[in-house]
């Protein structure tokens, strides 16, 4: 029998998606196949402290513990530091100075939002020199950035929607200023979001100056930066994309809104069975229409330089305007409510199946990276 390889799952993280990042590895290492993989859980806590795999096994639930190695430190204070020469991550534990090894083939980084969607993780897990699931460091960076998203969707020359940008330093300094730009450039109604993190945590639908700038102050919370775009009264359409320098993209899905109060879909409308909203996959689109979204949404990964897997979303005009792109996720949910594994299943590519691929494509990109020069 093969010898199974050692996958890290790295999950919780400095996120206002701390919870959304624990049902990810929760179904990673419910639906990896333990035949072939032995899982060893990495949690990093809200407050960034790095769990040994003992005690971040305590923070998924007691029926996937089998499914886990447990390996590893037991006590005390831990931190993970990369070290190319082991190839993977060395346990460090405060209290005696004494480094463990912790040696793993390949990482799945199930972190969504900041530190760990960002390119932050990802950076560190290029100078350990271990292969990894997902995005590069630009990717990811540039792929949590709404605006800088933006800005490359453009020069691939992606529709999008209308939208401002501002500091939050801006903002407190003058916020009226601030209101007339937005009122101005986009009108109301419109969403503020954070630039940089997802799950709609911190987004808003304002409808006057007042929600407005509740919005606004909500957002702040969040981030530095804040983005405004307008409402578009459309459909609102996903498409998954697998692959590295020959993505593919699976068939799109769509969220049905059942009742007027949801159109909104926040935090709750996303991961939690209200009733109310329902992801349907394949959407109901023309063959032309479907074709099309597959092809943006390749060019939208191509664009940031995407690796191993992203989900794209569309808005797609009710009165019949055009299409355009709303955002790219480099690690998208895996939950079970998650969009991103029902489109590939609906494609052919059952969840087990799909985290085997990420695997795969994870030693492709490692390989090819490998291939560079790093001294004369």
């Amino acid at each position: 029998m093969a010898k199974k390889l050692r996958v890290g799952v790295i999950f919780g993280g400095r996120s206002g998606e701390h919870e959304v990042s624990i049902r990810s590895a929760q179904a990673i290492v419910e639906s990896i196949n333990p035949r072939k993989f032995d899982v060893v859980p990495i949690a990093i806590t809200k407050e960034g402290k790095w769990l040994a795999p003992s005690q971040s096994a305590q923070l998924l639930p007691a029926a996937v513990h089998d499914r886990m190695s447990a390996n590893g430190p037991a006590t005390g204070d831990v931190a993970l530091v990369g070290d190319p020469s082991h190839k993977g991550l060395i346990s460090l534990k405060s209290d005696s100075q004494s480094f463990v090894a912790e040696k793993l083939d390949v990482v799945f980084p199930a972190l969504h939002g900041t530190y760990g969607e960002d390119g932050t993780l990802q950076g560190l897990l290029e100078m350990a020199d271990v292969p990894y699931v997902g995005c590069g460091v630009l990717a990811s960076s540039c792929g949590m950035d709404k605006v800088a998203m933006k800005s490359l969707f453009v020069q691939a020359g992606l529709p999008i929607c209308k939208y401002v940008w501002f500091l939050r330093s801006q903002w407190r300094s003058n916020p009226a200023k601030v209101i007339r730009k937005v009122v101005a450039d986009i009108g109301l109604p419109c969403f503020v979001k954070p630039a940089n993190l997802g799950s709609s945590v911190g987004v808003s639908r304002a409808t006057d100056k007042k929600s407005l700038t509740e919005a606004i102050d909500l957002a702040a919370q969040y981030d530095r930066k804040i983005i405004v775009e307008e409402e578009l009264m459309a459909r609102e359409i996903e498409c998954a994309v697998l692959g590295n320098d020959e993505p593919k993209a699976s068939l799109p899905g769509e969220y049905v809104v059942f009742d007027e109060a949801a159109r909104f879909l926040d935090y709750t409308e996303k991961y939690t069975n209200t009733g109310r909203v329902s992801f349907v996959v394949p959407a109901p689109l023309s063959k032309s229409m479907t074709t099309k979204i597959q092809r943006m949404a390749i060019r939208a990964f191509q664009s940031i330089d995407g690796a191993g897997l992203a989900r794209v979303d569309f808005f797609l005009p009710r009165n019949g305007g055009e299409l355009v792109i709303n955002e790219l996720n480099t690690m998208p949910g895996l939950t079970e409510v998650s969009g991103y594994p029902k489109m590939w299943a609906a494609s052919g590519l059952s969840f087990g199946r799909l985290l085997e691929t990420l695997i795969e494509l994870a030693f492709e990109r490692h390989r090819e990276k490998s291939l560079t020069k790093t001294s004369r």
